[in-house]
């Protein structure tokens, strides 16, 4: 009796791990942290010292429930394209692992936990701002765009690139030309970013139905877009160390890391190959390096 009841015990406790498992890969945490650095930097920039503790604190939880909201509803949203995919067929809403009403629900209730968190313990603009971001992500892009036109990716970079707006907003509620600075660095990066996968993932993302860039038009354009915005990339990252808003070390890791990006994708473009994934593990480095030197610059 003793060991069928243990036997049940630990049955339990593996469906239990399966199940966190499985909402944790719905809120795709790696997303969140990335948000959570760029986030952070908007707020060292706005104080332009640390800011205070408990408002850090709250904006990130905001921030964090906000970003777990919209990869919920996006998951949701493509559960169907998701099970075409042999990439994201094992993801749990295609898989069966999480009921696709129960994700509905979720997300839902992610994205306005956030929004009252940020309106109650930050304020009302970063709150609004953060409401915005998974608006246009989860409706414009995900729900209306992202399968019939290639250029969707500039309607949910929108989305994806207030994040240090939001965190700026959170320490100074007002939209300036630092805010804009912010937001136009990881407006740049996210198109290298997603086209340099989607290559990869070109001819799922037709069996599927996905007009994206490199399903519409083709390879050699798509190596056009890549090289022209890591140009645009190098370039306007630059910008907060003319603004003043970060110092020489800033800039001097700013150039390096976007020209070496920049020259990724230069020989991308005069090669032969169709694919090239070191440009989309950079970009993974990169983000995050912009941001975090803007911090450190700061301190």
């Amino acid at each position: 009796m003793a060991s069928r009841t243990t036997t049940g015990v630990s049955q339990k406790a593996v469906t239990a791990r399966l199940a966190f498992l499985d909402y944790l890969i719905l809120v795709k945490p790696f997303i969140i942290a990335l948000v959570l650095i760029a986030t952070l930097s908007g707020m060292y920039i706005a104080a332009k010292t640390l800011p205070e503790t408990s408002l850090i604190i709250w904006t990130l939880i905001g921030i964090s429930l906000s970003t777990a909201g919209a990869c919920t509803l996006n998951n949701y949203i493509d559960r169907d394209i998701d099970l075409v995919m042999k990439r994201t067929s094992t993801r749990p809403l295609p898989a069966g692992g999480i009921a696709p009403v129960k994700a509905l629900y979720m997300g839902l209730a992610l994205g306005l936990s956030s929004t009252a968190i940020l309106w109650v313990f930050v304020n009302p603009v970063a709150a609004l701002l953060s409401l915005a971001a998974l608006f246009i992500y989860v409706v414009p892009y995900t729900l209306l765009t992202k399968r019939k036109t290639p250029y969707a990716t500039f309607i949910g970079g929108v989305g994806g690139a207030l994040p240090p707006i939001i965190g700026y907003a959170a320490v100074r509620p007002e939209l300036d030309i630092y805010a804009l600075a912010l937001f136009v660095v990881i407006f740049a990066w996210q198109h290298p970013h997603f086209w340099s996968l989607a290559l990869k993932y070109r001819f799922e993302y037709a069996k599927a139905g996905v007009r994206n860039l490199p399903v519409v038009k083709g390879v050699d354009a798509t190596k056009r877009w890549i090289t022209l915005w890591a140009a645009i990339m190098a370039l306007v990252s630059t910008f907060p160390y003319f603004l003043g808003m970060a110092g020489v070390l800033y800039l001097a890791s700013a150039l390096a890391i976007g020209l070496l990006f920049l020259g990724m994708a230069v020989r991308f473009l005069f090669s032969e190959r169709q694919v090239d994934m070191s440009l989309f593990f950079f970009s993974l480095v990169h983000l995050p390096v912009i941001y975090c030197m803007m911090i450190v610059d700061i301190l």
